[in-house]
């Protein structure tokens, strides 16, 4: 078949004759047009930039480059969600533990205390219902979906909804420089004489070299992204008469306009200036080659002759905000690893511009041997260059084994290996296909400024979620305490199914749903259900004390059964209230007017519903003893949490030691 510029090839294939530049930065990563003359190989996937060849084709379908890559790409691994893992294991727990517990309750009732099958079954349902999680794994899809549809808002498209949350978790963000750093745009920084030439051969001034130039760049049909830059530092100018034009090869790395007999050239100074010059400029263009620029050399003359007459200095221009979200991802303790197809002392500078710590530490992976001493490098390198598609997987492994949660962006068919390896993938819109199909996360306008606001909306619900949970397993931890106490004890459980509802609804489902909706980009330390633990169980062992306190005094003081049901429903509430409080600080305007909206909706609800939640008038000695435990409940409730917290931090100490 025959290819030429513009066409993306189709399949492995072999050149037969002819010759072309081919662009594979979307397979290898490096921007760099690569010659292709009789012999080459062509990879599916990669693009003709210019040239035109006859190629057989080699591999076709499914055995084809891309093709390959694409296929393991889509054996995506799943990566569960930490907090969706806990959340499923406490529903887990909870089923198989109310099936035994339900069944001690009625055995309980019906055997040991003698009431009516109505009786047992009513007590045993305000247990179970109090042990179940209702309303958790809803909240945490509903704040899942307004995330996506508040992200698909700002140019976010989500493959996965729990992928924000690991984002917000993340240790370590891999980033490719081409597409991610850096956009595809480039412009002239400078543009300075060579050495020691203070008059320039065939031009009267330096002026007039500007003025020579500007005309080359418009009479050379280049449209390249050098060319574009250069056309719009120069503006609009007229073409030279040229009598013989070559465009940019990227072959010879130059353009050439000849004039009546006298020769001009644009393109890489090492390829168009004698080594005398050579030597001459050498410092002056290293000093900005070392701060990421490209340097062109526009020449007069052919050969030994051959007259530097200007050299332009341009930059690959880094994505707008880039700086600063990196900034902004090391003051939340996430380290930036660079891993990128090109050259490590363009891309360590690139990394310098963009504003990322420890640019400095690069590698060649061209020149590491073994996978095993890329591991051994991984953790304290920044900047990785050449890096063949395996080794940016290789790279992922390496940080995972070190117990790091990691992110990986892209955009061409060379980043999906690593990408299907990371914790969360991210792909800019104007990548491949494959890069785009394989990611958990788009950015559809290739903004990295989006990151910011996946990360956000991840803390939001990770953080949000955490102080729900709490609330929920509250109930459910108090509940699990009180249901075994009463078989043990023999005593009837205490609250009704309505009362239950009633507590659910105030101090967990209002509260929960309405602080899920505020912003919070707290940083998350430490596992999800092991903070819920610590905020949830002193609350749960403060309301089982008192409430169990309750039903042990309520013979000594003879007190009803349905008195003990009310009080006992006062004091799940108060402390419901309490650990509200201590769950929402700092407090603001927000947070206690939610507090005061649930205070409100249960005094209003117990006054005016009293019959549909079973509660009654307490009686002096049940209103007298229900005072003294909640008033007991506050110091109860603020020295568990002293010593939850003293455990917690001696359990830190002996993990760090």
């Amino acid at each position: 078949m025959t290819l030429s510029a513009g066409q993306q090839i189709p399949a492995d294939a072999e050149v037969i004759e002819g010759e072309a530049s081919v662009n594979e930065s979307l397979l290898t990563g490096e921007a760099d047009e690569i010659q292709k003359v009789a012999g080459s190989e062509l990879k599916s996937g990669s693009f003709v930039v210019a040239g035109k060849v006859l190629a057989r084709l080699t591999y076709v379908g499914a055995d084809s480059y891309a093709a390959k890559l694409t296929a393991q790409a889509k054996e995506m691994k799943e990566h569960r969600s930490e907090m969706v893992n806990d959340i499923e294991l406490i529903v887990r727990v909870a089923s198989f533990l109310i099936i035994p517990i339900g069944a001690g309750l009625i055995y309980d009732s019906l055997v040991e205390n003698g009431t009516t099958l109505q009786q047992a079954v009513t007590s045993m349902v305000g247990a179970v219902i109090g042990m179940i999680p209702e309303g958790l794994y809803l909240l945490v899809t509903v704040a899942l979906a307004m995330s996506a549809a508040r992200l698909a808002r700002k140019s976010v498209l989500l493959h996965d909804m729990r992928s924000v949350e690991t984002l917000a978790r993340v240790d370590v963000l891999c980033v490719d420089k081409t597409g991610t750093i850096t956009s595809d745009n480039m412009s002239v920084t400078e543009v300075f004489g060579p050495v020691g030439s203070s008059s320039l051969d065939a031009t009267d001034d330096y002026a007039q070299a500007q003025n020579l130039l500007a005309r080359y760049i418009h009479t050379v049909p280049d449209d390249n992204v050098t060319m574009l830059a250069l056309r719009s530092y120069y503006g609009e100018a007229d073409p030279l008469d040229a009598t013989d034009v070559m465009p940019f090869s990227s072959k010879e790395k130059y353009s050439r306009v000849r004039i009546n007999g006298e020769t001009y050239r644009l393109g890489a100074p090492e390829f168009l200036l004698p080594e005398a010059s050579l030597a001459a400029n050498r410092s002056q263009m290293e000093q900005r080659t070392s701060e990421g620029l490209r340097v062109l050399a526009f020449v007069q003359g052919e050969g030994p002759q051959t007259a530097p007459l200007l050299f332009v200095a341009l930059i690959n221009q880094i994505r707008e905000n880039a700086r600063v979200m990196f900034e902004d991802f090391a003051a939340q303790d996430v380290e930036i690893k660079v891993v990128s197809g090109d050259n490590p002392l363009t891309v360590s500078a690139v990394a310098r511009r963009a504003g990322i710590d420890h640019a400095e530490n690069w590698i060649d992976a061209s020149a590491v041997a073994t996978p095993e001493e890329l591991a051994e490098l991984a953790p304290t390198t920044t900047v990785f260059g050449r890096v063949k598609p395996e080794q940016k997987k290789q790279i992922v492994e390496a940080l995972q084994a070190q117990g790091l949660k990691v992110a990986m962006t892209g955009d061409g068919v060379n980043d999906i290996l690593a990408m299907k390896e990371a914790d969360c993938s991210i792909a800019m819109g104007g990548g491949s296909d494959a890069a785009r199909q394989a990611a958990q996360v788009v950015l559809l306008d290739s903004d990295f400024s989006r990151m910011h606001d996946i990360v956000s909306e991840g803390r939001r619900i990770i953080n949000n979620i955490t102080r729900s949970a709490s609330l929920f397993l509250y109930k459910n931890i108090f509940s699990l305490l009180l249901a075994v106490f009463s078989i043990l004890a023999a005593y009837n459980y205490p609250l009704k199914p309505s009362q239950v509802s009633l507590i659910s609804a105030f101090n967990i489902g209002i509260p929960a749903f309405l602080l899920a909706l505020e912003p919070n980009e707290k940083k998350q330390h430490g596992r999800f259900i092991k903070e819920v633990l610590h905020r949830a169980v002193p609350a749960a062992l403060t309301s089982f004390f008192a409430i169990a306190a309750m039903m042990s005094f309520a013979g000594l003081f003879e007190i009803s059964e349905t008195d003990v049901a009310s009080a006992s429903t006062y004091l799940l509430a108060t402390v419901g209230i309490l650990i509200l409080f201590g769950i929402t600080y700092p407090h603001n305007r927000y947070r206690l007017g939610v507090i005061l909206l649930c205070i409100v909706g249960f005094v209003a609800s117990a006054w005016f519903g009293w019959s549909i939640f079973d509660l009654r008038a307490l009686s002096p000695r049940s209103f007298a003893l229900c005072v003294v435990f909640a008033l007991a409940e506050v110091g109860v409730l603020d020295m568990l949490n002293f010593v939850n917290v003293r455990i917690r931090k001696a359990i830190d100490s002996f993990s760090v030691s």
